[in-house]
């Protein structure tokens, strides 16, 4: 047990080294780079399995090894662990010591003071008890402590005064808050949670479509979040209750098509409040890096994108018509990828078999201004971000969509097993513009009847957030603390004279880093304790005599 004990104590004296907790902060700087270099599930899945499928064997290496997930890996948080048990097991001690020190009186002056850096030496025509006033009222703000001749290395009476211990107290001030920071993040990572809806608005351009699904929002369920995510000690129970709608959403462009803002107008209730009319909602306008905070929440106007509007109507008459968002492939100009699957009247055909048979799909890509290229002109891009000359290019299936399968399909591409496996046939490819319309076999015709802008919206909650703020805050101010600040001492030796009219005045100065931060402060004290003339004073006198011509 003792040879245990020894070997633990070398580790813990190991770990909370000063040398080992840098070790550990560059380990962490190095394991957070495959985080800024590959996709990460907790940003984008879809690009995750994207990348996998598309490299092969070194991305199921890189899937093994974390690479993937880097920020919620097992030896990520071993190194974080590691290097906040270093900073603490590190910083304590030294605080410790750094208080007893603050107690302690400044040091005895040294035998020989002319070795020191700063040095002056000479006799001042004035008795020791004004000399040592005058020398107490100039190192008034020092930190000062006075020996007897019986005290005193050389057998004199000395005054030792030190400044700039504050440094070190603002360098630990920093390290501790750099501690505070670490474990407020990590706290702030296990409660945390996260989650984006896409709302269908107004736009407010000329080809909108006016539409009749839901533009509101609340905040009660994570099932109400199109995407969720959450700390490990989140269980979903403690979101903040308030609701808001979307009233429009509107993008600003520059001639280049560059975004140059984003906005959005939103009425929104807490609490309570929600069973008031929409009328007394409060409004707000929700702009980019301006989020809307509700107790605690942040709502942010994160994306956009649009939604083309189809109808389907059969040859009975009846028709079905949706608004479903398109993915931008193309951010710049949002040329966008999307698809959508419609189930025919149930009287068409009163088989279920038969009725899954008949359903509709389209699969294709939507263009806000549209653009055609090719050898026929046939081939769609967008050429500008705003919705100025909406146009599809579209592929229309007929049969089974995967409607009644139960299982979750993506909203923006149509599964690729059906097709491949003939299940679903396509029976027609077109190029639409808005109000245009295609008749199938059947009788069937599909419009394109427009789009709408839809705007992502995210809502977090991190209450440990103004926690990090604070101690980067004070980190901050501290780490200018210990760079400014410059630690330094001085002694005065003070020897009177045998009949006691004059002192024989001894002054020596050293800083931790040679002369820096004494500036012309030794010189100062010097001039002000021996009585000598200011030399700015001097040059100035002597040049004034030069002009009017004295020797």
């Amino acid at each position: 047990m003792r040879t245990v004990w020894t070997y633990l104590k070398k580790a813990w004296h190991w770990l909370t080294s000063m040398r080992t907790a840098l070790v550990l902060l560059f380990l962490l700087a190095i394991a957070a780079i495959p985080g800024a270099l590959l996709p990460q599930r907790s940003l984008n899945e879809s690009n995750v399995n994207d990348y996998i499928a598309n490299n092969g064997t070194i991305a199921e290496i890189y899937d093994r090894l974390q690479l993937f997930d880097v920020f919620q890996s097992t030896w990520f948080a071993a190194i974080f662990v590691l290097l906040t048990i270093s900073l603490v097991g590190c910083i304590l001690p030294r605080s410790w010591d750094h208080y007893k020190a603050m107690k302690t009186p400044p040091t005895r002056a040294p035998k020989r003071l002319e070795r020191l850096p700063l040095h002056a030496s000479g006799t001042v025509d004035k008795p020791m008890a004004e000399v040592t006033d005058h020398a107490r009222r100039l190192l008034k703000r020092w930190k000062v402590a006075e020996y007897r001749p019986d005290q005193d290395r050389a057998g004199a009476f000395s005054i030792s005064a030190e400044r700039g211990h504050i440094r070190e107290l603002a360098n630990l001030i920093f390290h501790l808050a750099l501690v505070g920071m670490l474990i407020t993040i990590a706290a702030g990572r296990m409660v945390y949670y996260e989650g984006q809806v896409i709302v269908v608005t107004e736009s407010g351009s000329q080809n909108a479509v006016d539409i009749e699904q839901s533009t509101e929002f609340c905040n009660t369920s994570t099932a109400n979040f199109d995407s969720f995510r959450a700390g490990p000690m989140f269980d979903g129970t403690g979101l903040t209750t308030f609701c808001f709608e979307a009233h429009d959403f509107s993008a600003d462009y520059l001639p280049n098509g560059q975004a140059e803002m984003f906005t959005s107008n939103i009425s929104y209730a807490v609490g309570e409040d929600i069973l008031q009319p929409k009328e007394e909602w409060t409004d707000y306008q929700l702009q980019v890096n301006h989020p809307l905070r509700i107790a605690g929440d942040r709502v942010y106007l994160q994306g956009h994108g649009f939604a083309p509007t189809f109808t389907v109507t059969w040859p009975n008459g009846e028709s079905r018509t949706q608004t479903i968002q398109f993915r931008p492939d193309d951010l710049t100009y949002f040329l966008s990828s999307g698809a959508m699957r419609f189930d025919p009247p149930a009287g068409m055909y009163p088989d279920l078999y038969e009725r899954r048979q008949n359903q509709i799909a389209i699969q294709g890509l939507f263009a806000p201004t549209a653009e055609w290229s090719g050898e026929n002109g046939e081939l769609l891009t967008s050429r500008f971000p705003a919705m100025l000359d909406p146009a599809v290019a579209i592929d229309i299936y007929r049969g089974d969509a995967g409607l009644d399968t139960g299982r979750a399909q993506s909203i923006f591409s149509l599964d690729s097993a059906l097709i491949h496996s003939g299940q679903l046939q396509k029976i027609e490819r077109v190029n639409l513009e808005q109000g245009e319309s295609v008749t199938l076999d059947d009788g069937t015709t599909v419009t394109f009847e427009g789009a709408n802008e839809f705007a992502n919206y995210q809502i977090s909650r991190d209450p440990f957030q103004p926690w990090v703020l604070a101690f980067t805050i004070v980190m901050l101010v501290a780490l200018v603390g210990s760079v400014t600040i410059k630690r330094r001492r001085i002694w005065v030796r003070l020897i009177p004279s045998p009949d006691g009219t004059s002192t024989h005045v001894e002054l020596g100065g050293l800083a931790r880093t040679d002369r820096a931060g004494w500036g012309g402060e030794f010189e100062d004290i010097h001039r002000e304790l021996f009585g000598l003339p200011d030399p700015d004073d001097v040059e100035e006198d002597e040049l004034m005599s030069v002009g009017t011509g004295r020797e």
